[in-house]
């Protein structure tokens, strides 16, 4: 996230803050080595280095490039005003023993400046290549380019294509509806041919009994008119 250190549950610093952090360690360390020895030495390499690891490390992702160049910037401007400010007294040799004085400890720490340097740069480089996937608007963008991808990817008008082998919800190629299973489906036309027999069985058996019923009101009818005959008058 932009606003997190190297550790992704720490929040990070302002540049300003960072910035802070490096120049008291490198001051400090020059400091003590120039009252200790008259020039920079041991306690200025361990103070210069972390109080710029240090500042790389707790600056917010989004601010890294100042912790990132501040190194050479802060040799060249911390050790020579300390050394002016503190140095050993000059014994009135003018410019030339001003410039020895300078820059026999900026000499003497490029090492140091160079070796942090590229620490530095390394770990910031790779502060901004690794903790981009952290980003929630990056997080946004590709889970949106991943829906895209999977719309598209079903057909061009964005629909998903009808397979006759069945997906959910159509009827197969065999017959089976959606969830049943093949002797599911083999009992079902079992019953339907059963079925289908029954009715064949007892049709051919009510065409047979027609008939007989056809015959029975015919012969119903006759006898009414019999009755009907034997009923009348006699003509005379």
């Amino acid at each position: 996230m932009p606003d997190r250190s190297i550790i992704g549950t720490v929040l990070g610093i302002p540049p300003l803050a960072a910035l802070g952090v490096a120049v008291a360690f490198t001051g400090l360390g020059v400091l003590i080595d120039v009252l200790r020895v008259g020039t920079v030495g041991v306690v200025f390499k361990i103070g210069f280095f972390l109080g710029c690891l240090l500042a790389v490390m707790w600056v917010r992702r989004r601010s890294l490039f100042g912790p990132m160049v501040q190194p050479p910037l802060l040799v060249a401007v911390l050790v020579p005003v300390i050394v002016l400010l503190v140095g050993p007294p000059r014994s009135g040799g003018g410019m030339t023993e001003t410039l020895l004085l300078i820059g026999a400890p900026l000499i003497n720490s490029f090492p140091t400046m160079a070796t942090t340097t590229a620490v530095v740069v390394a770990i910031g480089v790779g502060r901004l290549l690794l903790q981009r996937y952290d980003d929630p608007e990056l997080r946004l963008r590709r889970a949106t380019a991943s829906a895209r991808t999977a719309t598209t990817a079903r057909t061009p008008t964005g629909k998903a294509a009808a397979r006759p082998t069945g997906g959910s919800g159509r009827i197969k190629r065999d017959g089976r509806k959606p969830g049943q299973t093949v002797a599911d489906r083999a009992r079902e036309r079992a019953r339907e041919k059963r079925l289908e027999a029954e009715a064949a069985e007892v049709a051919p058996a009510e065409r047979v009994a027609r008939p007989g019923a056809v015959s029975e009101r015919r012969g119903s009818g006759a006898a009414r008119g019999e009755a009907r005959t034997s009923k009348s008058p006699p003509q005379s």
